[in-house]
């Protein structure tokens, strides 16, 4: 899922989520969509990156994108070494509505800690690989509208435990110092919470049942769960963190940025990346 190390705690937000396919949460999703890319978009400071402008991404022929290899179901290698997955699936749905031919793309496999190196430093022009849109990092780079609403959520395979309230003062394992950590204390202030390194950790513990339930981002745990039928997800989300595309930063971008937004609003009002969500499993 992701390397958690670099991620911003952030105060879950205080809500009752609706059933995940009423009415209501899209309204509510819909809502919140809007309402970051207003404050993404006009976020900006005189900081300048050097990726290409959108004019020169036109004469080069394609478009150069940092995306995840080792993170199923967001971007990852099938069998054959292909990069598939989610957001491998929007970066050729940009590079169609930028150059006119989804193939015309450049993927970059990058580790968490380059994600927004590699277009400061002008060796990719986008990077879409699981990257939350935070105000601290709007400082550095821009973010585009935000294509998918991550979050923390449980998994467990514990019979017993149907929702939240059955894990008071059960033991849950989180990453060290990830985002989970806060979200987890505020709504389960009674859980134990076991603190480890990787994800191999936390598998291991959850395997071995010296714990009941993991706490990670819903895009990750719902790989997970796809690799092991013996888990389920809890169906309450304890926090919501809007992905974007990170893009250079700069009025010399502009024309980048507004092209990127259009498509990917484009694909949330026509249903395609909510159709894309659903084909790779996420919740």
């Amino acid at each position: 899922m992701i390397y958690m190390s670099d991620l911003q705690i952030k105060h879950p937000l205080h809500l009752q989520h609706p059933p995940p396919h009423s009415q209501q949460y899209r309204l509510l999703c819909a809502a919140i969509c809007f309402l970051l890319a207003f404050f993404f978009v006009i976020a900006s400071s005189q900081l300048s990156a050097s990726a290409a402008e959108l004019s020169k991404i036109q004469r080069r022929g394609y478009l150069s994108v940092a995306v995840k290899d080792n993170l199923y179901p967001m971007g990852f290698r099938d069998a054959s070494g292909n990069l598939q997955g989610y957001e491998i699936d929007l970066a050729k749905a940009l590079a169609a509505e930028l150059l006119g031919k989804p193939d015309a793309v450049k993927l970059q496999p990058v580790a968490n800690r380059d994600r927004l190196s590699l277009v400061l430093d002008n060796k990719v022009d986008l990077a879409i690989a699981r990257v939350t849109a935070t105000s601290s990092r709007s400082r550095l780079v821009s973010f585009s509208v935000p294509y998918y609403l991550d979050g923390t959520e449980l998994v467990t395979k514990d019979s017993s435990v149907q929702r939240l309230s059955d894990l008071t003062k059960r033991k849950i394992v989180v990453l060290k110092n990830s985002s989970t950590i806060a979200a987890v204390r505020y709504y389960l202030p009674d859980a134990e919470l076991v603190a480890v390194g990787s994800y191999e950790e936390a598998l291991s513990l959850t395997e071995s049942n010296a714990v009941t339930a993991f706490a990670a981002d819903a895009s990750v745990l719902s790989g997970w769960v796809q690799q092991n039928k013996k888990y389920k997800i809890l169906p309450t989300k304890l926090s919501t963190e809007p992905l974007a595309v990170v893009m250079p930063k700069g009025l010399q971008y502009e024309q980048l940025h507004q092209q990127v937004n259009e498509a990917i609003a484009h694909h949330i009002a026509d249903g395609w990346l909510k159709q894309r969500a659903d084909h790779w499993g996420l919740p």
